[in-house]
């Protein structure tokens, strides 16, 4: 079962300028995405829901420091893409 990523113009805009601010990272950003897309609950993702003021919302790991937010819409099989960052820019 494979997802659809939906990249919004705002997702774009973010992510943008974290490649432009974190270059070295963009191999890793871009396998995660690709991850998602196949397969959300893979274990190296570290998939979690998100609570509070983020409650409906749900993360995965690029790598230990960055972060990327998204709203699942199991209905559709779609993956709405929020925003990427750091742990204090996402949360």
């Amino acid at each position: 079962m494979s997802w659809s990523l939906v990249f919004t113009e705002n997702y774009e805009k973010r992510a943008r300028l974290f490649l432009k601010r974190h270059p070295e990272v963009e191999k890793q950003y871009l396998k995660c995405l690709q991850l998602l897309e196949a397969n959300p609950l893979h274990p190296s993702l570290r998939l979690h829901s998100l609570s509070g003021r983020l409650a409906g919302l749900h993360s995965v790991s690029i790598n230990l420091s960055y972060r990327i937010t998204f709203e699942f819409l199991i209905q559709d099989q779609d993956i709405i893409l929020i925003n990427v960052g750091d742990h204090d820019t996402v949360y």
